[in-house]
């Protein structure tokens, strides 16, 4: 039964790297994106994330300037939560779950998955709000479409980032009692 946790664990570590990896590639497709944007505009269907709202750059630079910044920061936001994710996937021992650096990286995983959600909320209604100015957005809703999943995952994983909290301190208890 060991080898059979330890093989799934295995293959979630790779597939954390898989997820990371490519969160990481579109952040940096959108920054590249996004400066393609400012110089070259007419370059940005050569490109890989093919993101052109160079009308809504053309109508309100502040607007497009937000909005941008909401992309970019979403796009980092997700890399940086799957960096945690290894990180704690590398140096967790499956022997003993139960200890301080654990507890402290899925709370981070539960503040990073809520900022998520929280900061696509915000972008969605500036977004609708943009739409309502007659500025062009409707290919932007991909990037914040799931903030409400986002706001959800992070509850529960705050629920058991408390729970591992408590089983640290009782863990810690029995410890000191043995």
């Amino acid at each position: 039964m060991y080898k059979t946790n330890n093989f799934i664990f295995k293959g979630l570590h790779i597939l954390a790297w898989i997820i990371f990896v490519a969160l990481c590639i579109e952040a940096g497709g959108l920054i590249v994106n996004f400066f393609f944007s400012l110089y070259k505009p007419g370059f940005i269907q050569n490109l890989y994330q093919k993101l052109d709202i160079t009308e809504m750059y053309k109508d309100s630079k502040s607007t497009f300037f937000v909005i941008y910044s909401f992309i970019i920061f979403i796009s980092v936001l997700k890399a940086y939560l799957f960096y945690i994710v290894i990180r704690l996937m590398h140096k967790m021992d499956l022997s003993k779950p139960f200890n301080t650096f654990v507890a402290k990286h899925i709370s981070l995983i539960s503040y990073c998955t809520i900022l998520i959600g929280l900061v696509s909320y915000v972008a969605r209604q500036v977004t609708d709000g943009v739409v309502h100015q007659r500025i062009v957005a409707d290919n932007l809703n991909k990037f914040w479409e799931d903030s409400q999943a986002f706001v959800l995952m992070g509850a529960v994983i705050y629920i058991i980032a408390t729970i591992f909290k408590k089983g640290v301190e009782i863990q810690n208890e029995n410890d000191l009692t043995v």
